[in-house]
């Protein structure tokens, strides 16, 4: 053997162990979190159920109208409704509400879902009182907000003053507020109604129950309920929890059944080995041998390349010493 084939002999048994080094078990990519259920949210600014008596009381009208009532994603906004309903005010149309703001708005995205209603400066009417307004409000408002990972919550608020059959009154939230005129009729109202669930809110700033008897432009009794600024909304669903990335398959570094090339390890009472991933790969090395004795799985090939390096000096030893009794 010569200097030189000695050389390259020792610089490949050196670079081996290097080049085994440089593989690194891939990590795998994190699962991406899936989206939740949409939520849901409406809106609407006047409700009405009424049912119109004429005169003769052989005829029942319903009086079934709503303003500006949106489900999400929408917006609406409109300051009148009339309605025509026949034998009433000489065929004319019948304007049950008036208002210089009136808007709902419903919203709805990944997170939250929201209702509000803004109604200002509103006049409400029915049938056979054209001229005495059955409620007048200076501002109502109601909002019910749900997000993800929040209580729901509802709200609702009467600012200014409120008339009723031209009588201004004062509302209590401690239950409804009932305002009879002689002649005309009686009115009771519920003031800011509100109601949460786990997922669910709803807000309602005024419920009127009506009962007049007008007499006047052939009507003789209407009944029923009027609902003004109502909100609800329902939470998203929250997005599903993300699935753990697979464990890659394969061997786990040169075990076999026979026995075990990562440090000695039988498997006998040490815990079970786990591969590295992305979720994980900050723990520590796989096998409880490795980490109490401190080597890692890198030490075989540290081992293996020390004992070919000394096998190649001790043979270049011999060859030195035959050269020299030679000479």
């Amino acid at each position: 053997m010569n200097s030189n084939t000695f050389r390259r002999a020792a610089l490949a048994a050196v670079a081996a162990p290097v080049a085994l080094f440089a593989a690194v078990p891939a990590q795998a990519a994190p699962a991406t979190p899936a989206t939740g259920g949409e939520g849901r949210a409406s809106a609407v600014v006047l409700r009405t159920g009424l049912d119109v008596s004429l005169l003769n009381k052989s005829v029942h009208v319903p009086l079934k109208v709503t303003l500006n009532e949106v489900q999400a994603p929408a917006s609406a906004e409109k300051t009148a409704l009339t309605v025509n309903l026949d034998g009433v005010a000489g065929g004319r149309p019948v304007s049950v509400l008036r208002a210089d703001v009136a808007t709902a708005n419903a919203t709805v995205d990944k997170n939250k879902a929201e209702g509000y209603t803004n109604l200002a400066k509103a006049r409400v009417h029915v049938p056979g009182l054209p001229l005495l307004s059955l409620i007048e409000v200076e501002k109502v408002t109601s909002k019910a907000l749900c997000e993800v990972g929040k209580e729901p919550v509802a709200e609702s608020n009467v600012l200014g003053h409120v008339k009723v059959l031209g009588k201004k009154v004062t509302l209590s939230a401690g239950g409804p507020t009932r305002v009879a005129v002689p002649g005309v009729g009686e009115v009771s109202l519920d003031l800011s109604s509100t109601e949460t669930t786990s997922r669910t809110a709803a807000a309602t700033a005024l419920r009127l129950k009506v009962s007049v008897n007008p007499l006047d432009l052939n009507v003789a009794e209407v009944e029923g309920d009027i609902t003004l600024a109502e909100a609800t909304c329902e939470t998203p669903k929250a997005p599903k929890t993300p699935e753990k990335p697979e464990q890659p398959g394969g061997s786990d570094g040169g075990s076999t059944d026979g026995g075990s090339t990562d440090g000695g390890s039988t498997g006998g009472d040490a815990p079970d080995v786990k591969p590295q991933t992305g979720s994980d790969a900050g723990e520590a090395p796989t096998t409880a041998n490795l980490a109490e004795t401190g080597g890692s799985s890198t030490t075989p090939y540290l081992a293996g390349g020390a004992a070919l390096l000394l096998a190649i000096g001790a043979g270049a030893t011999v060859v030195a010493r035959r050269r020299g009794s030679q000479g």
